[in-house]
């Protein structure tokens, strides 16, 4: 049985429903760009319109609570509070989501606000985005944005979500920004989105009673058979992936197990196994980046899609390519 204080709520991503990509002030994201790029999105659809929820907000938040939500995640689009990713303040921006917020307090339905969900603003991207250094302090600053107009009304955050899919953008050019570049930036960026985070939770904290967490995709391992289970009890977050392919593939398949993110942010250390992988990618700086990046949390999302088939192997888990039946 769910506890009564279980919230039952809804999420959704800013570019996946806002619409309007290009009016009331609001600057283009790497994902305005890269719907744009002829070929890289299937039929050459784009979120220009999406659900029209910038112009239609008040119905969907009447339809919200028609089906008895409590609890509302949405995304900030950050080029519409700042259009060039610093410096001035877009108001028709901050109007939209003002609104939108009163509107669902008088609902009844508590925000739950995520900072970033993959849609950089394309002018911080032009200057080397997520891998250029001063995006933790970019994102700082769109933190204080969010702060400064609505933390009276809202009080949970998540500064993220979902760092390893939309690092693959860097990795394999699927996501926007669409690249396909090296480990070094790759890596870079990963660590500078670290970064970004424990910057954003500094700032956030000047919010009363702000509740702030991070929202990362985590899929729970299948075990095979008994050995397995025993395996997976053991491994937890610690999930080793045994690969036989190039050392850019380990890399990659690296970032996306959890602890690469969950134990620099809890535990302050990236885990043993993913050091060995990355760690000749990473700043000189990045042991004295800790302090930056572990900084408490009161909560975390999790984003549950799929299993991952798994059995015990020589040096902890490997996994199956999925199987039929698996979602």
């Amino acid at each position: 049985m769910f506890p009564e204080t279980f919230a039952w709520g809804a999420a959704t991503a800013a570019y996946q429903i806002e619409g309007a990509w290009n009016l009331d002030g609001r600057g283009p994201s790497i994902w305005d760009t890269h719907s744009h790029t002829p070929g890289r999105i299937k039929n050459a659809d784009t979120g220009d319109v999406a659900c029209d929820h910038y112009h239609r907000f008040l119905e969907d938040v009447a339809l919200m609570k028609d089906l008895g939500l409590k609890a509302y995640r949405f995304s900030v689009s950050w080029s519409r509070l700042l259009p060039k990713g610093t410096g001035a303040v877009n108001e028709k921006g901050v109007q939209f989501y003002s609104r939108l917020i009163d509107a669902l307090l008088e609902a009844g339905i508590t925000p739950y606000m995520t900072l970033y969900h993959w849609d950089l603003p394309q002018l911080l991207q032009d200057q080397g985005g997520w891998a250029n250094r001063q995006s933790a302090a970019w994102f700082a600053e769109f933190a204080s944005v969010v702060a400064r107009y609505f933390g009276d009304r809202v009080k949970h955050y998540f500064t993220f979500n979902e760092p390893s899919v939309f690092i693959k953008g860097l990795m394999n050019g699927v996501h926007a920004p669409g690249l396909d570049t090296e480990p070094a930036h790759y890596v870079a960026a990963w660590h500078n989105i670290l970064r970004a985070h424990g910057a954003a939770v500094e700032v956030l904290r000047a919010v009363p009673g702000a509740r702030i967490g991070i929202a990362p995709t985590v899929s729970p391992f299948l075990p095979q058979d008994a050995a397995s289970a025993d395996a997976c009890e053991k491994e937890l977050f610690r999930v080793k992936r045994i690969l036989n392919g190039a050392p850019n593939d380990a890399i990659r398949d690296f970032i996306n197990v959890p602890s690469m993110l969950l134990d620099p942010i809890c535990f302050g250390s990236y885990p043993a196994d993913g050091l060995e992988v990355i760690g000749p990618y990473l700043p000189d700086t990045w042991q004295e980046d800790m302090e930056q990046i572990c900084r408490p949390i009161d909560m975390l999302g999790v984003n549950t899609y799929n299993g991952k088939p798994a059995f015990a192997a020589e040096k902890g888990l490997t996994l199956l390519p999925k199987q039929p039946g698996y979602a």
